[in-house]
């Protein structure tokens, strides 16, 4: 009878074959290399911690035909255990029951898409409505504004099929602990995404494997009777008593239903001004605001990977870095880097006339000649206050549109980006020069300290240097700050119960990041599958 094992945190060379680590293995285990067959790679990461000595640190599933002693499995230092079922095993696809509800769902992007999913799988009638358009027909939205500067407010970065997160560097790795998050991962593999993101420890898709994940996603959705509907925005909920019972669109049409998912994203605007005036409760909350940071891939490379920069099987190099910097308010004020796009490139993401912001995003090769990272700075309410903005649910919101109208103004009142130098704005001397630059439209050369209020710009400098201390050379000529980074996450909360309704409107079920209670492709996922739950098991 055949038994099968896990073998955990199994180091592993760069060019070290399969071949090799069975070998490794068996003797590890005392038995002859015939003593162990299907080994199977179920979880790598990268440990580059010493440039000489990176590698790999792997988990493996492998059968013995024997058992093993129970003295070499409760070993510790084995990190041996017998398993029932494989980590790369699929979940079981939900069973369709018949169930009359009808759910509306708000906006296509990885939370409403889930959730819909969720329930048209589970046998439920599901209208799907998404404001902005097909990924097909948003590709060249962004495309006109990148070439030409000209903004669809409608179709852009952030409104459209899969949502902001499309157009990012894919990021599947998340620090929530839920088991749905298995279940996400298989479903992106289900629809398209190589089998290696079920692997990885850091798990990125890139914006072209997006594209057609999202689209047979749509295909699947409609096949399944969802009415999948583009160019829908939402303007108006509607009410009977303390309870949602539908909605109202842009073309004055209104839908019934028996519940909303509201997943519109964190740039909704129009939706966050309409549940307040609707009395719904929402409160603000904190988030960062910023700049985005362009080096050569190159020298990020070098800096991380050291000798060993440029080999096959690393790819390029990443980084995540923060930097706690005393404040007089905070104690201590956070800055970090966000949304880190390796070999990628900056791109423009305002969605309202005379508002400027930046975003980046990776192709899944991630094969650019450029770096680019969010840098930004802890924002509260309480600071926005201090700022002259008043406190109110939609203070962030004001503070976000001040910031990038400013930045609109800085680059000529055009969809261009204020830029200068990363030793310029550290050393607080604007010399007008930039190093070399790919963003389109165009980078037009600033001094972001006359942008960026003080109290953002100074913690930012200071976070830099801290950033050259962990990754020496960070700091450098050749790289340029790009203005504004301000859609890091919501700055609004829609406050919700413990079954994900509305703690003010019943039926309303806000979910992901524009809710306020996710921060990337995989958290909104799990969260619109939580809300497809209850939703479900509600009567």
């Amino acid at each position: 009878m055949t038994t099968r094992y896990c073998i955990a945190n199994l180091d592993t060379g760069l060019d070290e074959a399969q071949t090799s680590i069975h070998i490794r293995l068996a003797k590890r285990l005392g038995l002859q290399d015939a003593g162990i067959s299907d080994l199977t790679l179920v979880r790598r990461a990268l440990d580059a911690r010493k440039k000489s000595n990176i590698h790999f640190v792997c988990s493996y599933e492998f059968t013995t035909a024997s058992p093993l002693t129970e003295k070499l499995v409760g070993d510790p230092a084995m990190q041996l255990r017998v398993i029932q079922a494989s980590a790369l095993d699929a979940p079981a696809l939900p069973v369709k029951q018949i169930n009359e509800r009808h759910a509306i769902v708000v906006g296509a992007g990885p939370a409403g898409l889930f959730a819909a999913l969720q329930l048209a799988e589970r046998g439920m009638r599901v209208t799907l409505l998404e404001r902005g358009q097909p990924v097909e027909t948003r590709m060249r939205d962004i495309g006109r504004l990148r070439s030409r500067g000209e903004l669809n407010t409608e179709s852009n970065i952030c409104f459209g099929e899969g949502g902001a997160g499309t157009y990012t560097d894919g990021k599947l790795y998340t620090r929530i602990k839920s088991p749905l998050v298995r279940n996400v991962l298989h479903t992106f593999v289900r629809f398209g995404a190589n089998h290696d993101i079920l692997i990885d420890a850091h798990p990125h898709l890139g914006t072209d494997k997006l594209v057609r994940i999202v689209r047979n996603m749509r295909t699947h959705l409609e096949a399944l009777g969802v009415d999948y509907r583009f160019g829908a925005r939402v303007d108006a909920l509607l009410t009977h008593g303390d309870a949602v019972c539908g909605v109202r669109l842009a073309s004055n049409e209104e839908i019934s239903g028996d519940c909303v998912v509201l997943a519109t994203g964190h740039s909704a605007r129009d939706t966050y001004e309409h549940l307040h005036k609707l009395g719904i409760r929402l409160e603000a909350k904190a988030f960062a605001v910023g700049v985005r940071a362009e080096h050569p891939q190159a020298l990020i490379d070098a800096i991380q990977f050291g000798p060993a920069a440029g080999h096959a099987a690393l790819g390029a190099a990443e980084y995540a870095l923060t930097h706690q910097v005393p404040d007089e308010q905070l104690g201590q004020r956070g800055v970090y880097s966000f949304c880190m796009c390796p070999g990628g490139l900056i791109v423009p993401s305002p969605t309202e006339e005379g508002g400027m912001a930046v975003n980046g995003m990776s192709n899944a090769k991630r094969s650019g000649e450029f770096a680019n990272s969010g840098l930004v700075v802890q924002v509260t309410p309480e600071d926005i206050e201090r700022h002259g903005i008043k406190a109110h649910p939609l203070s962030g919101v004001h503070f976000q549109r001040e910031i990038e109208r400013a930045t609109f103004k800085a680059a000529g009142n055009r969809y261009a980006a204020p830029a200068m130098r990363l030793t310029d704005f550290v050393n607080r001397k604007a010399s007008g020069a930039l190093a070399n630059c790919r963003f389109k439209p165009s980078p037009i050369p600033a001094d972001l300290w006359e942008l960026l209020p003080h109290w953002i710009a100074s913690p930012l400098a200071c976070g830099i240097r801290g950033f050259d201390r962990r990754m020496r050379g960070y700091l450098t000529d050749e790289a340029n700050l790009l203005a504004s980074e301000t859609r890091t996450s919501s700055p609004v909360r829609i406050s919700r119960d413990e079954s994900m309704q509305s703690v003010t409107l019943k039926g309303l079920y806000p979910v992901g990041e524009g809710a306020g209670y996710a921060g990337g492709i995989v958290s909104a996922a799990v969260d619109g599958l939580k809300a497809a739950d209850m939703i479900l098991s509600s009567r």
